[in-house]
């Protein structure tokens, strides 16, 4: 029994001392160079879209419904007039600006309170 103790123990011990935990060079997969990586390297700085700040249904003076997706940085808002219809991306070159898209719609305001003009309606006043 004594001599069977020190065989067992040896065992694993050799198994582990073949194993090389640190091989002298990794491995290479490809030796191709990337054939983009200088355009992609050079290129401008990729802008991210703006999160959304806040998503409100309001009520304008007509008696009708508008629908409006703020977003972070205050330079875009979709509007919807319908639920469910395709946003109008209406976009501002500055925070604080009037925001605006082709076709005559434009909106001031904030989260509580806007003034929207479309263009088959003159400006009106929305509130939450």
């Amino acid at each position: 029994m004594k001599s069977l103790l020190p065989l067992i123990v040896a065992a694993p011990l050799l198994a582990l001392a073949a194993c090389n935990s640190k091989p002298s060079q990794p491995e290479v997969v490809d030796t191709n160079p990337d054939p983009m990586a200088n355009v992609l390297a050079n290129r401008a700085p990729v802008e991210l879209p703006p999160a959304i700040k806040a998503d409100k249904t309001f009520r304008c003076k007509d008696n009708s419904l508008v629908y409006v997706t703020f977003f972070q940085g205050d330079k875009q808002a979709n509007v919807r007039l319908k639920e469910g219809e395709t946003p109008v991306v209406l976009k501002a070159p500055a925070a604080g600006e009037p925001l605006t898209a082709e076709g005559g719609w434009k909106m001031t305001g904030d989260e509580k309170a806007v003034t929207l003009t479309t263009p088959k309606k003159a400006a009106q006043v929305c509130h939450i």
